[in-house]
């Protein structure tokens, strides 16, 4: 997982992909992640719409390029953590979140990343795959 972790906080934009009502992919911008009691987590806020296809749908779809010609894949459930303490760990790792949202403000939300898999891939090298 520290791993995984590394990966897109070296490469702070990534992409992810939820489903919404009709079934349809929808695939927008990113940045965060942390790392909270063993579990990886993303932020948004519950006025958003990435937020009710992930309650809705919680499998979900990460995709992030390096510079260095490699790129990443994950698959994994996005389950809603609705502690204070999760939400100010994530707020902590992205200060610059903290104009927008406050772990108490009622909108800002975190999903924990379970049952996910990782692939590392590149042109130049075999896949490697973690599970989390």
């Amino acid at each position: 997982m520290d791993e995984i972790l590394a990966y897109l906080k070296n490469n702070p934009t990534y992409f992810l992909a939820t489903v919404d009502e009709q079934g349809n992919p929808q695939v927008r911008p990113f940045g965060t992640i942390a790392k909270f009691e063993g579990r990886l987590y993303i932020q948004t806020g519950k006025v958003k719409t990435v937020s009710h296809q992930m309650l809705a749908h919680p499998r979900i779809a990460i995709s992030a390029v390096d510079n260095e010609g490699g790129w990443l894949r994950i698959e994994a459930d996005a389950v809603l953590d609705d502690r204070l303490e999760a939400r100010q760990a994530v707020l902590d790792e992205y200060p610059n979140l903290q104009s927008m949202y406050a772990a108490d403000d009622g909108n800002c939300e975190v999903f924990a990343l379970k049952n996910g898999t990782a692939t590392f891939c590149s042109f130049t090298a075999e896949p490697h795959t973690v599970t989390f």
